[in-house]
């Protein structure tokens, strides 16, 4: 176990190779910041600055607000960390994961979900279908949705019949439903016609929500999975989707910006109306994390920062509150637990953020193994197994094909006798 209290010297490099020759975009859409994903060596992005082409939004200040919290307080605090498994599968590149009711589910190029048990992380069953590679995963309730590479989202319902089980239910969109929307010319029921690269769901209003590279948000109905609605949302691809519990949508797209949108019933088949759009200093947006109040926004993107805006009185209102600069290439996945904020990068590390009182951030943790980009990550807070003490498990999913589990733990700084617990590789059979 080690004490990681400050940024390594320098970061990992970044370069890797992949397994075998896979020609595909449907890893969020590919800019020239982000990490080459053939093998190729990153090269260091340009941090923002007023000499980048002119934003056309003028309510964000002209350099971003680096939020940091004083050198004293990090002295106050003592941070360990470790990894406590690392898997590797023979599923290549890992693009997706979903937590809920101590179960993690995880997508890959494969045509497998795998389903882990928490506290032991051990495998405990896969969900199978003739598609393969799952590029989103979204778990509410008792179901579960996978995005796959053929635009299409396969339903699960999950019981607990004294073992976990997994019942297939549906394909959206229907193939009837496609097939007569087609013929009458009309688009609502039609699947994307670019990859998902995120889905959301909006529990109180029975909605799921799924973005694409085609630029479109569509709105599917849970009850009977039909779509009633397509936003259309960015003028470039969306990469991610977030929605809060009081049913604002935020969107991120390669356009540099994060939208918010509302709903409003009474607009008959267009209900979501736009509400703001949010510039993030020219740089592409590939991911977003909400706290669980929704009142803070983050937003990830491939200048290495982590934009993060603060809720105003009303729903929908927000003001930019700073960056956290840490990384050094694209940020590529967010989580959000308690006051955390945990990000995944192209630089293969992921950083452990938290967020003071007075709104300052601190990172508290690198964590380093991954030997190629992170591509997702998930958190949960509480105790493990027979530890005293509460602390945050982070599972983060590489391209490298290895998903790894950490336990991070921040005290009073009383001491740092502890070392680093290096994790090594092996697979399963």
């Amino acid at each position: 176990m080690a004490s990681s209290l400050d940024p390594p010297n320098s970061p990992p490099n970044p370069s890797f190779a992949i397994r075998g020759t896979h020609n595909n975009k449907f890893l969020r859409s590919i800019s020239t910041n982000e990490a080459s994903f053939s093998g190729i060596p990153c090269t260091p992005p340009r941090l923002a600055s007023p000499s980048l082409s002119p934003c056309l939004h003028s309510s964000q200040p002209s350099s971003p607000r680096l939020s940091f919290a004083t050198t004293s307080k990090l002295d106050d605090l003592h941070t360990t960390y470790r990894c406590i498994s690392s898997v590797l599968k023979k599923d290549g590149r890992i693009l997706s994961i979903a937590a809920s009711n101590g179960l993690v589910y995880t997508g890959s190029e494969s045509n497998i979900v795998r389903v882990w048990k928490l506290p032991e992380f051990t495998e405990c069953g896969q969900l199978k279908t003739k598609a393969s590679m799952v590029v989103a995963l979204e778990v509410s309730n008792d179901r579960v949705y996978a995005a796959y590479a053929d635009c299409k989202i396969r339903v699960w319902r999950r019981t607990w019949e004294g073992v976990t089980k997994h019942v297939r239910l549906a394909t959206i969109p229907r193939t009837g439903s496609y097939v007569r929307s087609y013929i009458a010319g009309k688009d609502k029921m039609m699947k994307h016609m670019g990859p998902i690269s995120s889905l959301a769901i909006n529990v109180s209003d029975d909605i799921l929500y799924s973005a694409s590279l085609d630029k479109t948000v569509k709105v599917w109905q849970i009850s009977d999975l039909k779509c009633i609605e397509t936003i259309q949302a960015h003028s470039e691809p969306i990469n991610a989707i977030a929605v809060s519990d009081d049913g604002v949508l935020y969107t991120a797209s390669d356009d540099a910006t994060v939208r918010v949108w509302r709903r409003n019933f009474c607009n008959g088949d267009r209900p979501h109306s736009l509400t703001v759009t949010l510039p993030a200093k020219c740089s592409p947006v590939k991911t977003l994390t909400l706290t669980a109040d929704g009142g803070v926004l983050y937003g990830g993107c491939t200048d290495g920062y982590i934009h993060y805006w603060l809720k105003g009185w009303f729903s929908g209102q927000l003001q930019y509150g700073g960056a956290l600069q840490g990384h050094t290439h694209a940020v590529m996945c967010l989580a959000s637990v308690a006051n955390f904020v945990i990000s995944g990068s192209a630089d293969s590390t992921s950083r452990v953020w938290v967020r003071e009182q007075d709104g300052q951030h601190m990172c508290l943790a690198v964590l380093q193994g991954h030997r190629g980009p992170i591509r997702c990550v998930v958190a949960f807070s509480g105790r493990v197994a027979e530890e005293s003490e509460e602390g945050l498990t982070v599972c983060t999913g590489s391209l490298d094909g290895v998903l790894k589990v950490w336990r991070v733990k921040c005290s009073s700084n009383t001491g740092r006798s502890s070392t680093q617990n290096g994790c090594e590789y092996f697979e399963l059979k």
